[in-house]
């Protein structure tokens, strides 16, 4: 069995790799354009997603599995694979522990002023007289509670909170304390003082947040978004934060990136920015390759129980 990658794998990692599976052929490249002469003769593909098009899986006739080595996969061209019925599985659930710490750590930044004092910190400033809140007590709204949403419910249940959550199904989940289906948005958003979405990107959820949404939140409330950039349409949330409608917005993901310096978000003082760094850990790859490992066993042993099997049809 061949098996290729189309992105950097550290040279022990392809040690291990074959030393674990001694009867498979390993080629590792650094690009899906290095891996084209390869490609038509492999049977395994890992990738990140973004670099495959219709024309590449038309080219790799041997193909039988995609090992996507990330979450997101909106830029896959699952109507080539489900044409050629190329099983997909992928590396849902490794960005648990960073993006719910990062949800964390910003909600207590902004909570405790953590900017304003690195400010104060610089000028020599001794002021204690900056207000400050706490998160015990409070109601977070997770929207997508999956397998991060279920990790920053569990860090918000030890600091005291209430934990609110949307989901597909609706049900019920572990911390979350009341859950509904995205028709219950409206309903619980005015209950919320932290709103954090982890909503990956589909036809579903492209710009489903509307102006409407902001003005039920409380005008105390603080939104996060760790999920897509696509979620709200950007001159909707610049609005939205102009007019302060909220007290503050945590934006990890955009519409267009790498945000553009002129940009307004990184102008308002009512805004955090950061450069879509809350899943990034040096533990990333490792996770995602214990995935693989196992599915490979499955995959092998010609059994269907594979971890994170995507339905090439939905496209998640």
């Amino acid at each position: 069995m061949k098996i290729i990658t189309s992105f950097p794998v550290k040279e022990e990692k392809q040690t291990e790799l074959k030393s674990y599976f001694l009867d498979e052929e390993f080629f590792f490249f650094q690009n899906i354009h290095e891996a084209a002469d390869e490609l038509e003769n492999a049977e395994v593909l890992l990738t990140y997603g973004e670099d495959l098009t219709p024309a590449l899986i038309e080219q790799a006739t041997s193909l039988k599995w995609i090992m996507v080595m990330s979450a997101g996969m909106e830029k896959m061209p699952f109507q080539a694979i489900n044409e050629k019925n190329i099983l997909v599985t992928n590396a849902r659930g490794i960005h648990k522990i960073p993006m719910s710490e990062y949800a964390l750590g910003m909600m207590l930044q902004v909570s405790k002023q953590m900017k304003l004092l690195y400010e104060q910190e610089i000028e020599s400033n001794w002021n204690r007289a900056i207000p400050t809140t706490e998160l015990y007590g409070k109601t977070i709204l997770i929207i997508g509670v999956g397998a991060i949403g279920g990790q920053i419910a569990m860090l918000c249940k030890s600091f005291g909170m209430s934990v609110l959550g949307i989901s597909r199904s609706g049900n019920p989940i572990k911390h979350v304390e009341k859950i509904g289906k995205l028709d219950t948005l409206e309903h619980l958003l005015p209950k919320a003082d932290y709103i954090v979405s982890v909503l990956p990107s589909t036809n579903e959820t492209r710009y489903i947040l509307k102006r409407k949404h902001f003005e039920k939140m409380k005008s105390n409330s603080i939104f996060m978004n760790i999920g897509r950039g696509d979620l709200v349409e950007e001159s909707v949330l610049i609005d939205v934060m102009s007019e302060r409608l909220i007290a503050h917005a945590v934006l990890d993901v955009f519409e267009q990136e790498p945000l553009p310096s002129e940009h307004l978000f990184w102008k308002m003082d009512n805004v955090t920015v950061t450069p879509h760094i809350s899943s990034i850990t040096a533990n990333y790859l490792p996770r995602a390759f214990e995935i693989f490992e196992e599915n490979l066993h499955i995959y092998r042993s010609k059994r269907t129980d594979y971890v994170n099997l995507i339905n090439v049809k939905r496209g998640y």
